[in-house]
C-alpha cells in the first residue's frame, strides 16, 4: 500500500511540475497585450504620417494648379490683345 501511495505522490508531483504557472501565463499575456498595443500605436502613427504627407502633396498640387491657371489666364489676355490688334 505504501508503494502505491508513494507512486501516486510521485506521479502527482510530476504532473504538477508540468503544469504552467499562472504567473508565467499572466506575464506572457501582458507581454502579448503590450506588443499588440505597440503595433496598434505604430500603425496609427504611420497612418497619421501618411495622411499628413498626402495632405501636403494635395496642397502642393493645388498651388501648382493655381499657378498654371494664372499662366493660362495671362496667355489668354495676351492672345486676346493680339487678336484685337489684327
Amino acid at each position: 500500500m505504501k508503494k502505491v501511495a508513494v507512486t501516486a505522490l510521485v506521479l502527482g508531483l510530476g504532473l504538477a511540475a508540468c503544469q504552467p504557472k499562472a504567473e508565467e501565463n499572466n506575464a506572457a499575456n501582458e507581454t502579448a497585450i503590450e506588443n499588440n498595443a505597440e503595433a496598434d500605436t505604430n500603425a496609427a502613427a504611420t497612418d497619421a504620417t501618411n495622411a499628413a504627407d498626402n495632405a501636403l502633396d494635395q496642397a502642393g498640387n493645388a498651388i501648382d494648379n493655381a499657378g498654371e491657371a494664372v499662366e493660362n489666364a495671362a496667355d489668354a489676355v495676351g492672345n486676346a490683345a493680339d487678336n484685337a490688334a489684327q
